[in-house]
């Protein structure tokens, strides 16, 4: 009979922390493939729940009422908001729970340092007072910042940049006073009040320094703010001696950077000018083409495009998510299949507003995933394409968005499905539309695939 001592015992917990980062660490590398992702979140979940229990059954750990309550509210609230969740809305989603650990790591932060001042009437040890205080910045910064990233994804906040007179000066000077203070308290300052200024300028700063980014870098933003979250919980972890929150937040910072860096490099642009630029969200009107017409063409004709190509390359986009169209493109592919076409998928690095946002989508409507080909594979084959395809793409298409994109000009015919002229995220309008071997189909993607795959079966 396993005894309570043993349970409690140090060694014994530590050894389950072992097996909490042995199923972090897998279920990551699982996530590399859409096959064995399912596995690998179920994996990472059950290292989680390890984690938890083997830190409540530390002996100084209390209040156990209190933590049941706040896990079922957790509970009751991120199941059904999980399972309830649109694809197109998961970015948001991420946005907002990424916020979530951040705040929950600056709260901690201010109750360790508050008791600290209760019950010894000094700061902590510097050893445990540094940790704490980079928790408390990093962690404002990250809730505030994803709280107005869900903002702009979920469109309540205008998607395009958003300045102030003065922006880069207002964030330097918010961030010296947070650090200002962080300096002062680490030098001898006892000041819960102080501590508290540490908090609402990192808030301020959270707020100011994602409004002046514009909505085509939105997802490049989520990823930094991932890493700022699991950086302030590593920095949480040390401060309360919790290893498995160390780890846990190293890997989440680690991963998040090196997924902020690939996603900077699929745009052309350095981190520090996408925080920087405010690229994204200006409007601008379709008729800056000058006397250029776009060629409009109709479900038919498109059909005996694809229908005849001999090579065929799908290129989605978000607009694609938003009309839920991946099962039936699968379908239309599945068809082409049938008469000798070769049928593979253009996926960009920030395709959809989310990294992998495409490849899930099309994983969901079992598209298989040697057809998946990101853009440094599939450009070049674009020059040997009879027909490209692109459903609800538009930035990742547009020769003018300053960044490597999905080459789908240099097809021998380039069929774009959209709902109207209207331009994309990032605001800018695409030449791409105008040239002579580009015809654009209009209306709701699903329905527009349907009606070609619809024709399609009558050739």
């Amino acid at each position: 009979m396993v005894t309570a001592s043993f349970l409690t015992d140090p060694d014994f917990i530590r050894v389950l922390y072992i097996a909490a980062f042995a199923c972090f660490i897998i279920g990551l590398r699982l996530l590399n493939h859409p096959r064995t992702a399912r596995k690998g979140n179920m994996i990472a979940a059950v290292g989680m729940a390890i984690a938890v229990v083997a830190t409540l059954l530390w002996d100084f750990v209390g209040d156990y009422w209190l933590i049941a309550v706040g896990i079922a509210i957790g509970t009751a609230v991120g199941i059904p908001a999980a399972r309830s969740v649109k694809m197109t809305a998961m970015p948001q989603m991420v946005a907002l729970f990424n916020g979530v650990g951040g705040g929950a790591v600056a709260l901690i932060s201010f109750v360790e340092y508050r008791e600290a001042l209760e019950h010894t009437g000094a700061n902590p040890e510097l050893e445990q007072l540094i940790p704490i205080l980079v928790a408390a910045i990093v962690g404002s910064i990250s809730f505030w910042g994803s709280n107005i990233a869900f903002g702009k994804l979920q469109e309540i906040i205008p998607g395009r940049p958003i300045q102030l007179p003065g922006q880069q000066f207002i964030n330097i000077g918010l961030l010296v006073v947070a650090l200002g203070s962080a300096v002062a308290i680490a030098a001898g300052t006892e000041s819960e009040l102080l501590f508290l200024l540490i908090l609402v300028s990192a808030a301020v700063l959270g707020n100011m320094f994602v409004l002046p980014i514009g909505g085509a870098d939105m997802p490049v933003v989520i990823s930094l703010l991932n890493a700022f979250t699991g950086l302030s919980a590593a920095a949480a972890g040390m401060a309360l001696d919790n290893v498995a929150l160390i780890v846990g937040g190293m890997l989440v910072g680690a991963s998040g950077s090196i997924l902020t860096r690939l996603m900077a490099e699929a745009m052309n642009r350095s981190i520090a000018n996408i925080m920087v630029g405010g690229f994204g969200g200006v409007t601008v009107a379709a008729g800056d083409a000058g006397d250029k017409t776009a060629r409009s063409t109709d479900a038919a004709s498109v059909a005996m495009q694809l229908a005849y190509a001999r090579k065929v390359v799908v290129t989605p986009g978000y607009g694609l998510a938003v009309a839920q169209a991946q099962h039936t493109v699968r379908e239309l592919a599945d068809e082409l299949e049938k008469r000798g076409v070769e049928v593979s998928y253009a996926i960009h690095p920030v395709a959809g507003r989310m990294p992998g946002h495409m490849n899930v989508l099309l994983a969901e409507a079992d598209v298989p995933y040697e057809q998946l080909k990101e853009m440094d594979d599939v450009n070049p084959e674009l020059p040997q394409t009879d027909v490209a395809l692109v459903i609800g793409a538009n930035d990742t298409v547009n020769p003018d968005a300053g960044m490597p994109i999905i080459d789908v000009n240099k097809a021998g015919q380039v069929v774009v499905l959209k709902r109207s002229m209207n331009t994309g995220f990032a605001g800018i309008d695409n030449p791409l539309f105008y040239n002579e071997n580009t015809a654009l189909l209009f209306g709701d993607a699903k329905e527009s695939v349907a009606a070609v795959l619809a024709e399609v079966k009558d050739l």
